[in-house]
């Protein structure tokens, strides 16, 4: 069993044509346990109604979706008791407070986060969090 935090990048590809979404999709099955900061939740539904905004998707597909990934089975834990983790993360990476969310509840479960966000896995793939890191593409468990 693998215990992985997802972020938003990797969940919009479980619902949308996009380049790594079947090394995302691998996630969803039962061997592996996802967890996630509850911003997730708020991080996923803006990415949704920016879709909508666009006229990407429907306002009824957005409800879909958005609907879709709450049935997912991700453990979530408040996103207040990661803040002064992601704070001191940030502070040392240079990375913004919500992409720090992520990866210190990777760390406080000892898991990964996995991410398909080049910038953010670059930023941080070459430091001392590497191993709380993976990327999407590189999951072959």
């Amino acid at each position: 069993m693998s215990d992985y935090v997802v972020d938003a990048s990797v969940a919009a590809k479980w619902f949308f044509a996009e380049v790594h979404g079947e090394e995302a999709l691998r996630l969803l099955e039962p061997r592996h346990r996802l967890y996630a900061p509850d911003f997730l939740l708020v991080e996923f539904d803006n990415m949704v109604w920016k879709r909508v905004r666009r006229r990407e998707i429907a306002a009824a597909e957005g409800r879909k979706v958005r609907a879709a990934l709450r049935l997912v089975p991700i453990q979530t834990h408040p996103s207040g008791s990661l803040l002064d983790s992601a704070y001191e993360l940030a502070v040392r990476t240079n990375c913004s407070i919500y992409d720090c969310l992520y990866v210190a509840l990777a760390m406080r479960i000892e898991g990964r986060m996995v991410t398909a966000d080049r910038r953010l896995y670059d930023a941080l793939a070459p430091g001392p969090f590497a191993k709380y890191l993976a990327w999407v593409e590189d999951l072959v468990e």
